[in-house]
């Protein structure tokens, strides 16, 4: 799907949040992309070693990799708010709409998915209405 020159921007990504090993890398992107996508380890690794060899990451002792002070202090990668999720009240309720678009195309084309989760559903539906009493 993305391949290794997608697979950087993740990994710096998932690092800015906190230190992982690959294993943990691969699933959090595959946990970040819902499952569509988990990188194969000759993809991680060695993309792992390259970004140490660059000076972008360094591996601790524990083996968890974190990034450096050049990576913490240079431009954030300009695609990175796709992947941080939102930033603001209005970009928070456009990524909740979208999904309500997707529950409410589910229930025309594939009502069966969603039958086991009506219950949170309905929780989740009941803690937004009291938010706006």
């Amino acid at each position: 799907m993305f391949r290794k020159r997608g697979l950087r921007p993740w990994v710096l990504n998932i690092l800015r949040r906190a230190p992982k090993n690959g294993a943990e890398i691969m699933d959090e992107i595959e946990n970040m992309s819902q499952g569509w996508w988990r990188p194969s380890p000759g993809s991680v690794y060695p993309m792992l070693e390259e970004m140490v060899q660059d000076g972008l990451i360094k591996k601790r002792e524990d083996g968890r990799y974190e990034l450096t002070n050049k990576e913490q202090q240079e431009e954030e990668w300009p695609f990175s708010h796709h992947f941080a999720g939102p930033r603001s009240i209005d970009a928070m309720l456009n990524e909740i709409t979208g999904y309500i678009s997707y529950f409410e195309d589910l229930t025309k084309t594939d009502r069966a998915k969603l039958e086991s989760h009506k219950d949170k559903i309905r929780t989740i539906a009941e803690r937004l209405t009291s938010l706006v009493k």
